[in-house]
């Protein structure tokens, strides 16, 4: 069986099973506005189970009027190998400490003002989940990280000149604000240094 490749969902260059996939998730996350997640997943699996069920009947009653080979319709995922060795294991758990770790310390350093600008841009993001808050719910965030996975990454691709000059604008924009900023708080407010090759020439008298 071929591997599945998680780019290859989110470009939806196997339209059938990124179909499938999709939907699959909007529509259980839809459903968790009406039912609890117990009800959702117990469904979910209940589903799952009556279609595995009445598959692995039909190839085996296939196989007893001799016009099947008898092979399970899901060998292939059954020997699928996704067990980890002890080297991988400690590999990832090793990842994902230093992962933990790293958050920690990023952290420790917004909260604890290490960089004002920083710890200032996280105050701004902070406010500005309040008013998302009072707009939506988590589920609903959920739901649009979802489409925006599926929809965002291909419409960049198709895009991607027009995005790209787009964002440098503001990018821009952005690194001038930060600099003026950082000389307001460095207590140099006065204006930014000559940007012309070799500075500002000396006049002549």
């Amino acid at each position: 069986m071929a591997n599945i490749n998680v780019m290859d969902l989110i470009y939806w260059k196997d339209t059938q099973r990124t179909g499938i996939l999709f939907t699959g998730l909007v529509v259980g996350l839809l459903s968790l506005f009406q039912l609890s997640i117990i009800t959702v997943v117990s469904t979910v699996c209940l589903a799952v189970m009556c279609f595995t069920v009445s598959v692995s009947l039909y190839y085996k009653f296939l196989h007893l009027l001799n016009l099947g080979d008898g092979v399970h319709p899901f060998k292939a995922y059954l020997d699928l190998d996704i067990s980890f060795s002890a080297e991988e294991a400690g590999h990832y758990m090793q990842k994902a400490i230093v992962t933990v770790v790293s958050a920690a310390n990023s952290l420790r350093n917004l909260f604890l003002v290490a960089n004002l600008f920083d710890s200032l841009k996280l105050l701004v993001l902070m406010y500005l989940a309040t008013y998302l808050g009072a707009l939506a719910n988590g589920l609903t965030v959920l739901i649009i990280g979802v489409i925006s996975v599926f929809s965002v990454p291909l419409f960049y691709q198709q895009h991607q000149e027009k995005v790209d000059g787009f964002f440098a604008g503001i990018w821009a924009k952005i690194y001038n604000i930060k600099d003026t900023l950082q000389r307001i708080v460095q207590g140099g407010g006065g204006p930014p240094p000559d940007q012309t090759p070799g500075g500002a020439k000396p006049k002549t008298q």
